[in-house]
């Protein structure tokens, strides 16, 4: 089964991916003229986007659409597919599970966040007074992945990377939590929280010497229950 994704730039210079048709639900303004993000195959969307100027890149699984003029058919796929600025490259060889696209560690936090542990916290979605929530939460200098407020309202502000996360995170989300704390922040604390499979050494010395700042790796763990049949109940 083939896989349409977006490819959507983000201010660091990297990119992620979003599944088509979810993607255009969220922006129904890049819907091509005469289709519906749900109701139209995916193919037809594809066809739709080619025609409205959108590059298409294509691998055995999986179709990437990139928005025009946005990004060049090279640096997506080399930015999707690897690179970064650490010492090891930010996707990870590594066998063990992690979240394939980065919108789904994104999904799986936000939902999951009254019960994640951050400082021992108890944290619920940002909600602006016109009704966004605090998932891809829009500012004047970026979306931010998460943002989230603890039961005396202090603001927390996370910066996801599926693998590997790269040094220019630090500088990403030190930018989003001066945002939050000039504007819709002001008088309450402001912490940064950066999640990722793995945290390299220099992104450690880096937020040694950045306060509000919390690193965090995740683990996906995967078991299998024998479900019992009709017979054996």
């Amino acid at each position: 089964m083939k896989h349409f994704n977006i490819v959507v730039p983000k201010d660091d210079g990297g990119v992620e991916m979003h599944p088509m048709k979810e993607w255009l639900r969220r922006h129904p303004q890049h819907l091509p003229s005469g289709l519906d993000a749900t109701a139209s195959t995916s193919h037809q969307l594809r066809n739709g986007l080619t025609k409205a100027g959108w590059e298409i890149q294509e691998t055995a699984n999986e179709t990437r659409l990139i928005l025009p003029g946005t990004l060049s058919g090279e640096h997506a796929i080399e930015a999707v597919l690897g690179g970064g600025c650490d010492s090891a490259p930010e996707e990870s060889e590594s066998t063990e599970a992690s979240f394939g696209l980065e919108y789904q560690l994104r999904d799986f936090l936000a939902d999951n966040l009254h019960a994640t542990d951050v400082n021992g916290k108890k944290l619920k979605l940002y909600v602006d007074p016109a009704g966004r929530d605090g998932i891809e939460f829009p500012t004047a200098v970026g979306r931010i992945d998460i943002l989230a407020i603890d039961e005396i309202g202090d603001f927390f502000v996370f910066e996801l990377k599926r693998a590997r996360s790269p040094d220019h995170a630090i500088g990403q989300l030190t930018r989003y939590m001066g945002w939050v704390q000039q504007t819709i922040g002001k008088g309450r604390k402001v912490n940064g929280v950066i999640v990722a499979k793995e945290v390299g050494e220099s992104m450690r010395y880096a937020v040694s010497v950045v306060p509000n700042v919390m690193l965090f790796e995740y683990e996906v763990e995967f078991h299998l229950r024998l479900a019992h049949d009709l017979r054996n109940p």
